[in-house]
């Protein structure tokens, strides 16, 4: 808990105490007419990144170090704003820049998560984010109905100069701490990600018109008798991706990738288009699912159903046997799913199933939990369609693509949305068969706009930094591995050689998250530079309109110029496409916060087991421990190990006792014990118990 002052304590924001600072020292003797023609160089612009210690950086692009900011220099700039900030020129020119921040030029939020502190007459709201250095003071007739307690949505509403806390005002009750629900909306909301639709966008959406007409089937490629059908996992909701299959009479193959034609039900300008737009993406926590669109759309009009005719927006391939694409077509259908696969059912006509016969799916995997017949020309669709995918892949990966196949977790949950056990998620032959198409429908309509040279989004994704490779190679020695950093072609070979290695061993976890953290990010963009992980010069986004909305932006453009419209305003594009970036980012963040809160919450039940790890992080303050049996992540304080005093050694990734030599270093195994957990602050705490 936050400590208040004495005004604080009366129901008064804190006042900071009078103190001139350099930077304002500074600007005096500018305008006596001292150090003008260095002043300008001690000042930059960038981002704010504060720690749970209330003090911060600021990162400047194209500058090579941080700029360290005290806590007492914040001047009330917040994590994430941007800033001016002055170097003190006693820093200049050292390794080390320290200074104050001057300006605060944008805020990146102005509402945060916190819990109600009730006082008589007021109440203080302490934000949950340990980056919030300050709590808010909020009068008592603003607090909108909170009590003590309670877990709340607090808007800035003023920050005087003299005050250290901002003035707030409770914006929305989100519920008891500690409940399921309220952590969930807590996660959300901290990233301003909204979980309800407002009123008018539900009710827009209910009245559109979902019916499927003659009229408009007759302006597209009819496509219904084709076999058609979809495969997803078992509890999936909205199905926007269905492949179809055809013999030709030449012998080769006609496929279709057939995606759910969103941008027929979302025009541009419509309110259902600005809150799509505004979101940018589903958001896939572990009890729930955020969608971009109402649930009318996403869940029935454009969800691939079986036995519904649909439309849909296709890209449509004659290949040959050696999964050569011998002629593309790209445009509007009209589709009818007659079969709808999970991926287990699909895995086992995979590898039970015989061409020319009809197979019976058992009921052990059986969506319908019964056993389902499926007809001799199905089977020989899916065998056939995963034997061109397995072709597909084996020449995406002789171009030099990385496979990532990490281990993802997942959790088995009660009626309750309660984590009752882990297990991890597997990507066999039926995944790789839908990855495939779906990359290969993305790629072919990047390469078909981009030979228009006319303004289009891409997903693009930069080769890695050979720092973080350099630093990659230096961890994944101590398990004797090595990257060949010779040239891009033996970085990729040997980089999935490396990833193929460390298979169903205790540090491919370690292994595959650092090496994904030594790569660029994919982003959105209107620049094409290709992808680099996939291999692909040209690559974007059709495949899933429904949970991205650049997906919805590249139907439209390729409609326009299927039409022979001109080229699209690449300011504006691109502009959207940095939104869907920034959006994409916080989303997969809030993924990852409700992972930690579930983790947290099943390791409740073991408190005091001793459990075997590997080190998977090292700071100053501890070493972070990975667990092998389910991958939950816990801290282990630096403080709480008692046979020594332990420093950081960067260079190592180590913590180095001072009087033993000792050393826990990253990806060495270790033993904990449980020691404590805490949902409120989604962690985990270890303690290191000696192995026998």
């Amino acid at each position: 808990m936050k400590k208040t002052t004495k005004n604080q304590k009366q129901g008064k924001p804190g006042k900071s105490k009078k103190n001139r600072s350099l930077a304002k020292r500074n600007r005096q003797e500018q305008h006596k007419g001292k150090h003008q023609e260095t002043s300008a160089a001690h000042y930059y612009i960038g981002t704010l990144d504060v720690n749970s210690r209330g003090n911060g950086y600021v990162v400047v692009e194209g500058l090579e170090q941080d700029i360290f900011v005290a806590s007492n220099f914040l001047n009330k700039a917040l994590h994430g704003d941007r800033v001016e900030v002055y170097v003190f020129p006693r820093f200049r020119n050292r390794n080390k820049m320290e200074g104050e921040v001057t300006k605060i030029i944008e805020r990146k939020k102005q509402r945060f998560v916190g819990t109600v502190q009730l006082h008589k007459n007021f109440a203080f709201v302490v934000p949950t984010d340990p980056r919030m250095y300050t709590d808010f003071f909020v009068q008592k007739d603003k607090l909108g109905g909170a009590q003590d307690g309670d877990r709340v949505i607090v808007r800035i509403d003023d920050w005087k100069d003299h005050h250290d806390s901002p003035i707030g005002v409770v914006e929305q009750v989100l519920g008891i701490p500690g409940h399921q629900t309220t952590e969930m909306h807590s996660i959300l909301a901290e990233y301003g990600l909204p979980y309800t639709y407002p009123e008018e966008v539900e009710a827009f959406a209910k009245a559109l018109d979902l019916s499927i007409k003659e009229e408009e089937i007759s302006y597209r490629r009819d496509m219904r008798d084709t076999l058609t059908f979809t495969i997803d996992p078992r509890d999936a909701k909205d199905f926007d991706d269905a492949l179809s299959f055809k013999l030709l009479d030449n012998g080769n193959y006609e496929i279709g990738v057939h995606i759910a034609d969103v941008s027929h039900y979302v025009k541009e300008g419509t309110i259902l288009d600005e809150e799509a737009y505004n979101r940018a993406t589903s958001v896939y926590l572990v009890d729930r699912v955020v969608p971009m669109l109402p649930e009318v759309l996403c869940n029935f009009a454009c969800s691939l159903r079986p036995d519904e005719d649909k439309y849909t927006f296709s890209a449509v391939f004659e290949m040959n046997q050696r999964a050569e694409v011998l002629n593309v077509w790209l445009g509007r259908t009209a589709t009818h799913s007659s079969f709808r696969f999970a991926y287990e059912e699909a895995q086992s006509v995979i590898e039970e199933a015989k061409v020319g016969e009809e197979y019976t799916i058992p009921s052990d995997v059986s969506i319908t939990d019964a056993e389902r017949s499926i007809p001799a020309n199905v089977v020989e669709a899916i065998l056939t369609l995963n034997t061109l995918a397995q072709r597909l892949r084996s020449k995406r990966m002789r171009l030099g693509a990385i496979t990532f196949d990490k281990v993802e977790v997942k959790f088995d949950l009660d009626e309750n949305g309660n984590p009752i056990g882990v297990y991890f998620k597997e990507s066999k032959e039926a995944n790789k068969l839908i990855e495939e198409f779906m990359l290969l429908a993305n790629r072919k309509v990047a390469e078909y706009v981009a030979k228009m040279k006319k303004t289009f989004v891409y997903r693009i994704h930069d080769e890695p930094d050979a720092d973080k490779l350099q630093q990659f190679n230096g961890v994944i020695a101590r398990f004797g591995y090595s990257l060949n950093l010779n040239n891009k072609k033996t970085i990729t070979d040997s980089l999935n050689n490396l990833l193929e290695e460390v298979k169903g061993k205790k540090e491919q976890n370690l292994v595959d998250t650092l090496a994904i953290r030594s790569m660029a990010k994919a982003s959105y963009s209107t620049k094409n530079i290709g992808h680099y992980g996939l291999a692909f010069d040209y690559y974007t986004h059709f495949t899933s309109p429904i949970r991205r909305y650049p997906d919805v932006m590249v139907h439209r453009l390729l409609q326009l110029y299927l039409d022979n419209a001109p080229s699209q305003s690449e300011a504006e594009y691109e502009t959207k496409c940095k939104h869907s970036s920034q959006m994409e980012s916080l989303a997969a963040s809030a993924e990852r916060d409700s992972i930690k809160y579930m983790q947290v919450k099943y390791m409740e039940g073991h408190k005091n087991q001793i459990f075997a790890g590997v080190i998977s992080g090292v700071t100053e303050w501890g070493i972070y421990v990975e667990l092998n049996v389910n991958k939950c992540e816990g801290l282990v304080r630096a403080r709480d190990i008692k046979d020594d005093y332990y420093t950081f050694d960067e260079q190592q990734y180590a913590l180095v006792g001072q009087a033993t030599g000792r050393t826990y270093q990253l990806g060495d195994e270790v033993m904990i014990r449980v020691k404590n957990t805490d949902l409120l602050k989604k962690q985990l705490d270890f303690e290191l118990v000696e192995s026998n």
